[in-house]
């Protein structure tokens, strides 16, 4: 088989919200089609890949320098022993001549073509990827009931703290038991009156996050979390800047109770071990969001818990960001311990297949080839236009 062409489109998926760092008013994605020679149902089968909200499109970087080493590259490079689609293959192609470290937004970029590319090996077998990285990476059988959090409780204008409760209850209405909101963005005595206001609408058995977004130095970061340990927090998200290892090794010290989230703005299983050997986390007690489609997609992503298992982290402590349905099956395939949900953002790209509900914080994959986008209605008919 043969990749005929490599199709991007950058989409807006502007909202006016905004977190404690950035607006979301510009924001964008970049959707990747990779089109083969390969005809099912008399259609060429097409491979989706897309990045996650927080970082801009990448359409620019993958035309210039990632497609045209896929497209150009001898297509026997790109193949298995069994002449079907390597993604290993692939990305060794991908990133020839590229140097270490600087991983920047070309983890994105190839993060984008990296997941299309599983979906079109998962589809080349007919089979949901899960099922494909359970036989391949994982113990050989997927867990197809994973759970998931509703993210959001973004600053909104004119949205006070009632607009907040109506929207984490509108969460905890359909289904999900762990809710996150934004916090950091407002001054300290304002976040915890939200705080309170959000932890008043949830029930026995629900749970609250808050997520800072790397705002705060160190100081302000245990200034916070002083103020958060009066609360029972699910964690506290990316407390200092992703890369401030000693600074979050401080609130890691200085903290008795609420665990700590972090690693959706880390991009290589390198910055992963950093992280890891000096940030002060906790693997017993912490939770890691490395997303696949901002960092270098799942060929990284395995390095990455390969070096991180010899510290003790297992798979169960990894809760990738993004709210899309690649993590979804990297967690049912690898056993993770969930994964991040937008149930009403950055549509039509987070959310899952129609007809998959939320039922006491946890859904069921269904069993739809490859990731599973053409599942999902609103998404399938975008995929479809870019693809045609």
């Amino acid at each position: 088989m043969r990749i005929l062409e490599v199709r991007e489109h950058t989409f807006p998926i502007s909202s006016p919200i905004r977190n404690a760092v950035v607006d979301f008013s510009q924001m964008t994605l970049s959707l990747a089609a990779v089109v083969t020679d390969e005809v099912r149902d008399g259609r060429p089968l097409v491979g989706f890949g897309f990045n996650s909200n927080g970082r801009y499109g990448q359409g620019s970087l993958m035309r210039e320098r990632f497609v045209p080493r896929l497209t150009g590259a001898d297509p026997e490079a790109l193949l298995d022993v069994t002449g079907q689609i390597d993604p290993h293959r692939a990305w060794d192609v991908m990133m020839t001549n590229e140097k270490p470290g600087g991983h920047g937004e070309r983890s994105v970029a190839v993060g984008v073509l990296d997941m299309a590319l599983w979906d079109l090996r998962a589809k080349l077998e007919e089979r949901p990827l899960y099922d494909l990285i359970a036989e391949r990476h994982g113990s050989g059988t997927a867990d197809r009931r994973v759970f998931v959090y509703a993210a959001g409780g973004y600053y909104h204008p004119g949205k006070g703290d009632a607009g907040l409760q109506e929207e984490l209850r509108s969460y905890l209405d359909r289904g999900y038991t762990v809710v996150k909101m934004k916090i950091g963005g407002a001054p300290l005595v304002e976040d915890r009156r939200r705080i309170e206001a959000a932890l008043s609408v949830l029930g026995p058995g629900q749970r609250l996050m808050v997520d800072a977004n790397g705002r705060f130095d160190a100081q302000e970061a245990t200034a916070y979390l002083d103020a958060l340990e009066e609360y029972d927090l699910h964690w506290y998200e990316e407390p200092t800047d992703p890369l401030d290892y000693d600074g979050l090794r401080q609130v890691a010290e200085r903290r008795t109770t609420v665990p700590l989230a972090t690693g959706e703005n880390l991009f290589s299983h390198l910055d992963a071990l950093n992280l890891a050997r000096y940030g002060g986390l906790d693997p017993a007690k912490d939770y890691l969001q490395f997303d696949c489609a901002l960092s270098y997609g799942l060929v990284e992503y395995l390095r990455t818990l390969d070096a991180l298992a010899p510290l003790g982290w297992a798979p169960e402590r990894f809760i990738p960001h993004g709210g899309h349905q690649m993590s979804l099956n990297i967690a049912a395939g690898l056993g993770l311990g969930g994964n991040e949900s937008y149930p009403d953002l950055f549509q039509p790209f987070g959310g899952f297949p129609d007809g998959v509900a939320v039922e006491d914080g946890f859904v069921t994959m269904p069993e739809l080839p490859g990731i599973g986008f053409e599942g999902k209605s609103d998404l399938a008919q975008v995929c479809a236009e870019l693809a045609s």
